[in-house]
């Protein structure tokens, strides 16, 4: 069983992001998750690569709760994410962001390697964003 802890410690990270059009943007970096009081802070850092634009640094930083019998995931300033039970067979969660839809669905099925496919729409957004985080990042 997955628990908050076990994603403790350095990950590779590749992520794709594909418009509506098929168009496609890369990802390639590294995500830490760090102990921090209460539970533990996501950190990703790297390097994105869009077509037509060239490359430039990207970070963000979420804060990860054990909740219940799930994850609670946090911006960083503080405000509610989403929560999801990565035990689930098929871990989902959602969140609004008026007037943009955010889905997410996790995949542990492969860990100590997973991914998380975010599926977005809005009035001005039609993308889905997959990640895949990799143990191998020593």
């Amino acid at each position: 069983m997955i628990a908050l802890d076990d994603f403790q410690g350095l990950w590779r990270l590749e992520r794709r992001i594909e418009n509506a059009l098929g168009e496609a943007a890369g990802f390639e970096g590294r995500a830490v998750f760090a102990p921090v009081t209460g539970g533990l802070e996501l950190h990703e850092s790297g390097w994105l690569h869009v077509p037509g634009q060239g490359s430039f640094h990207a970070e963000r930083r979420y804060l990860w709760r054990a909740e219940g019998a799930g994850i609670a995931v946090f911006f960083e300033d503080g405000r509610a994410f989403h929560h999801f039970d990565p035990r689930a067979p098929a871990p989902e969660a959602h969140h609004i962001c008026t007037p943009d839809d955010y889905r997410v669905a996790y995949d542990f099925t492969i860990w100590p390697d997973w991914r998380a496919v975010w599926r977005v729409r809005g009035p001005r957004k039609d993308y889905v964003m997959t990640s895949h985080y990799f143990r191998d990042a020593a």
